[in-house]
C-alpha cells in the first residue's frame, strides 16, 4: 500500500485552483477523460469542423445509445470517449459523408459515474467521476477538509480491492504517485484525535492532532509553558493494549493519538 503526505492547510488552496480550472470550458478531452467509461446519462458535446450540424449535446440513453446525425443509433455506453469518438469517424467515412472527418467528443456532463465522500469534509454527499480521478480533486469537490480531520483517508475500492488506508502529509509533494479514485469508490476523511496536556501551561486542555507531533508542539498548543514548569520533567501518560505506562520525554519525542502530557512544577 503506498503512502501519501500533504499539509492539509494548503489542501483548500489547491481545491480553489483546481474547481476554478473545473469550471472552465473543455476544447479537448484530457488523457483520463479519453479513458473514461460512458455510461446512461452521461452528456457529450460533439464538436464537427467539417459540418456544423453534426455539432450538438446528446444525451446517453438508458440503453446505452443515441441518435446521431447520418449514422442513426450510436453506442456510447461501456466503451471510452476515445474508442467512441474514433467509431463515429469510421462510421461517417465508411457511409461516404467524410473523407477524414474533422471533429471532437468531450464529455460535458458526467452522470453515470459517482463517488462518495465522506468523514471530516465540508460537503460530504455523492459527486460525478470524470474519469480517473486524484484523490485531491475529490477532496476539492467536498469543500476540501474540515478542521476537525486528520491527516488520513480511507479509500473503500469498489472494484474490490483492499481498503487502502492513505495519509495525506506529503501528496503535493510529488514524492509518491496521487492516489487515484475510479466509480463507485468511498473516500473517508478521518478525524483528528486528541492529545491531552495538563499541568504547568497556558491553556490545558485537548488539542486535535493533525500530523506526526513532537511534545514541544503539543505544548505550543497549549500555549506554551507558564513561567513555573519544569520542562526538563515532562511525562506522558499512555495506555496501549488496555495498560496504563508513565514515561520520561524529551521536547523532540512524538507524541501518539491518546496521549496525555503532564508538566510538573519546577522546585525553584
Amino acid at each position: 500500500m503506498n503512502i501519501y503526505r500533504v499539509r492539509l492547510p494548503r489542501i483548500a488552496a489547491a481545491a480553489a485552483v483546481w474547481a476554478a480550472t473545473a469550471t472552465g470550458a473543455l476544447a479537448q478531452p484530457s488523457q483520463s477523460q479519453a479513458d473514461y467509461i460512458m455510461g446512461p446519462q452521461d452528456v457529450l458535446t460533439i464538436t464537427s469542423y467539417d459540418q456544423p450540424e453534426l455539432s450538438g449535446r446528446f444525451t446517453v440513453e438508458t440503453d446505452g445509445t443515441f441518435t446521431y446525425p447520418f449514422i442513426g443509433r450510436v453506442r456510447a455506453g461501456g466503451v471510452t470517449l476515445r474508442a467512441f469518438e474514433e467509431d463515429v469517424k469510421r462510421q461517417l467515412v465508411e457511409q461516404g459523408f467524410f473523407m477524414r472527418p474533422q471533429m471532437t467528443v468531450v464529455v460535458s456532463g458526467y452522470k453515470s459515474q459517482k463517488i462518495f465522500i465522506v468523514g471530516e469534509v465540508r460537503q460530504p454527499g455523492a459527486y460525478p467521476l470524470s474519469g480517473d480521478m486524484p484523490l485531491i480533486e475529490a477532496l476539492a469537490l467536498a469543500g476540501s477538509t474540515s478542521p476537525g480531520a486528520s491527516g488520513e483517508v480511507v479509500i473503500a475500492h469498489a472494484r474490490g480491492d483492499k481498503a487502502e488506508r492513505v495519509s495525506l502529509r506529503d501528496m503535493e509533494t510529488g514524492l509518491a504517485p496521487l492516489a487515484l479514485l475510479t466509480g463507485g469508490d468511498t473516500v473517508f476523511v478521518l478525524r483528528a484525535e486528541n492529545v491531552f496536556v495538563f499541568g504547568y501551561v497556558k491553556n490545558p486542555g485537548a488539542y486535535l492532532l493533525h500530523a506526526e507531533t513532537m511534545v514541544l508542539q503539543a505544548l505550543s498548543l497549549a500555549g506554551g509553558l507558564t513561567d513555573r514548569a519544569a520542562s526538563s520533567r515532562i511525562d506522558v501518560v499512555r495506555i496501549a493494549n488496555g495498560q496504563k505506562r508513565t514515561f520520561r520525554v524529551a521536547l523532540t519525542d512524538l507524541v501518539e493519538p491518546g496521549d496525555t502530557i503532564v508538566v510538573p512544577q519546577r522546585f525553584f
